[in-house]
């Protein structure tokens, strides 16, 4: 009797390691998403995006502006106030020249403002600091990849000025209840890769507007 039972638990046994092998022989089936195309670091596209996104988030919460137009695109990136992306207002800037404007304190027009239609006249850092990282991004609410999370008032032409570009839209939905959500604010990157790297092309402010 006790060899029957050993004999019938060594057929299980070996069938379960067959059965094992055969399961671990099957490929993988293929996601066919384009964020999910593996990397030369193994890694795929939307991890390699974010994680970029992240270091240029680090970059400037701490205002470390060396290491942050390491990650410009070659043509500069292209500075947004607002959802709406005007071709002939917006401001460009090559690492060379964002660096030399913050040394010299140099002064730009970078649109108008919502409202009053008054032209924004800051330097790079007072930009930066009202039109860029508002709000602790790096610790957003929501991130969208690839996706706008809040649509505002202002007419948001992201997708048809860079068609082919991936995005990540970080997003708070506000901060104080009195306001009701109009106080709610995003930040967009958008990216372009280059010799196996992504970098930016352009940073895009957008909040309520009137």
């Amino acid at each position: 009797m006790k060899r029957s039972i050993f004999c019938f638990l060594l057929v299980v046994l070996i069938y379960g390691c067959n059965n094992q092998t055969e399961k671990k022989e099957q490929p993988a089936t293929a996601d066919t998403s384009a964020l999910v195309i593996k990397e030369a670091d193994g890694l795929s596209q939307q991890d390699s995006i974010k994680a970029t996104g992240r270091q240029i988030l680090t970059f400037l919460k701490t205002k470390n502006y060396p290491e942050l137009v390491k990650y410009f695109s070659n043509e500069g990136v292209r500075f947004s106030p607002y959802s709406y992306i005007d071709k002939a207002t917006s401001k460009i800037l090559t690492p060379d020249d964002f660096l030399s404007a913050i040394n010299k304190k140099q002064t730009f027009t970078w649109g108008s403002f919502d409202g009053t239609g008054d032209q924004i006249n800051l330097t790079v850092k007072d930009y930066l600091d009202k039109f860029v990282y508002t709000a602790d991004f790096l610790n957003a609410e929501a991130v969208g990849i690839n996706e706008v999370i809040k649509q505002g008032n202002s007419t948001n032409n992201l997708k048809d000025f860079y068609p082919n570009h991936f995005f990540i839209d970080y997003h708070f939905s506000g901060f104080e209840q009195k306001y009701k959500g109009m106080d709610w604010v995003s930040l967009r990157l958008v990216f372009e890769k280059q010799d196996g790297q992504y970098f930016i092309v352009a940073i895009i402010h957008d909040q309520w507007t009137s």
